[in-house]
């Protein structure tokens, strides 16, 4: 006998509201355990919910555009009982299924509500409002692959016309799309506080061969984030280096010790420390402005937001109280969350609570570059490549030094330069000498 289960949004962080952006799922679909059934956006990733349950789809209970919290009813299933799988399980040995297409099976007012068929020659629509859409006509038919094509391109796969029996969207669809979006005139931007004219539209393709790429959700997502906070934070950015020859002596001396552990020591997990120490230091760092701009609020805890290089683009997890954890602790928490950024496996609460974040180009190159301020965070700590060089000693003699380049970019209505010029310089001697996290 099958029983009507609840599928509930579970536990995704401190989030009182989160906007479903995709319904994956329809009345009538037959779900495993774990299959992913709505897909979530916050100001920062997105992330697929997957359903605790099998059976068959009987009720759902969100839509697109719907922001839901902890607890709330996604769904209804059907679950079959043991006895019931096992009947199941038994007509399927005897008889060979023949395959239907997925939009066939999808019930009748599911089938009813997806869009109209339209010739393959028709080219798809520019987008429509999202405030002119019926929330009924939100059911997009589509293949697993098809979803997945459809998000890597960044494209709304309810705004798509599919061309196949019943509506179903096929992949020339998503790209029939993007290329009539591409080619639809733009809207003008709502006034803000900084007005920017609108960028020529030029036709590359006079000048010879080109291929155009979408930007994925992610890019699109942090690009937003990282343009507000680049026109609306004065940033300036205060450059320095350390001596970390000492520091790189100790990191291999524990080499092996970190190995029966099963971690790898890396210079960051240092840095994080020596992060803390100088906020620790100089707690306006550790510090964001509230909503009016007249407050400083200045925080107890040392959440640090660490940038991770992802297939698509920059992600910023946070570890959580780097001050009450030791070296090879971070060091496995560290390796596990950017793994976790790497798959695309993060929850929204391990972006949230940053205090202050560290971007470390070190394992790739370059010589300085300048960090954008992670807002409502007021500075950010950028890392290069250490380079081994001469420095000069105070008895006139050059001595080789493995020297860590520094750029601390900072939000200049809370922090001036005599601060950052303070801060960098402490930093410095911390991560010179790491006995100074002991004082």
């Amino acid at each position: 006998m099958a029983n009507i289960e609840k599928i509930l949004l579970p536990d995704i962080g401190d989030f009182d509201e989160i906007e479903v952006i995709e319904v994956i799922i329809s009345v009538g679909d037959e779900i495993e355990k774990d299959d992913s059934i709505i897909t979530l956006e916050s100001d920062k990733a997105t992330m697929e919910i997957p359903t605790p349950f099998s059976g068959k789809i009987k009720s759902i209970s969100v839509n697109v555009g719907d922001r839901i919290s902890e607890g709330t009813v996604i769904a209804e299933i059907e679950v079959a009982s043991s006895a019931d799988e096992e009947s199941v399980a038994a007509e399927q040995a005897v008889e060979t299924p023949v395959e239907q297409p997925v939009a066939e099976k999808v019930a009748p007012q599911a089938v009813k509500a997806s869009a109209p068929e339209v010739p393959k020659s028709a080219s798809n629509p520019p987008p429509v409002p999202a405030s002119n859409i019926d929330s009924n006509q939100l059911v997009a038919h589509a293949s697993p692959s098809v979803r997945k094509f459809a998000r890597e391109l960044g494209v709304d796969i309810t705004r798509v016309t599919g061309t196949a029996t019943k509506g179903r969207i096929l992949k020339e669809d998503v790209q029939n799309y993007v290329k009539s979006s591409l080619a639809s005139p733009r809207v003008a931007p709502a006034a803000s506080g900084i007005q920017v004219s609108d960028a020529p539209v030029i036709d590359f393709s006079k000048f010879g061969d080109i291929e155009t790429k979408a930007l994925s959700r992610i890019k699109k997502i942090s690009g937003a984030h990282l343009h507000r906070s680049w026109v609306s934070v004065p940033h300036v950015t205060q450059f320095d280096e350390a001596d970390i020859t000492e520091l790189e002596a100790f990191r291999k001396s524990l080499a092996k010790e970190a190995e029966k552990k099963g971690v790898r020591l890396t210079p960051l997990v240092f840095v994080m420390k020596a992060v803390v120490a100088a906020l620790q230091q100089f707690p306006d760092f550790n510090a964001s402005l509230d909503a009016s701009g007249d407050n400083l609020i200045l925080k107890k805890y040392f959440h640090i937001g660490v940038a991770v290089d992802t297939p698509n683009g920059l992600m910023v997890p946070v570890i959580r109280d780097v001050d009450k954890k030791g070296i090879y602790e971070l060091s496995a928490e560290l390796a596990e969350t950017a793994g976790k950024a790497r798959e695309g496996k993060l929850m929204p609460k391990d972006l949230q609570g940053g205090c202050f974040s560290i971007s470390s180009l070190g394992g790739i190159g370059g010589t300085q570059f300048t960090p954008i301020v992670n807002a409502p965070e007021v500075a950010i700590l950028g890392v290069a490549r250490a380079k081994m060089q001469p420095v000069y000693q105070d008895d006139g003699s050059f001595k080789p030094a493995l020297m860590l380049p520094l750029a601390l970019s900072y939000d200049h209505r809370v922090i001036d330069g005599a601060q950052g010029a303070r801060f960098t310089n402490y930093l410095s001697q911390v991560i010179s000498d790491m006995r100074r996290v002991l004082l």
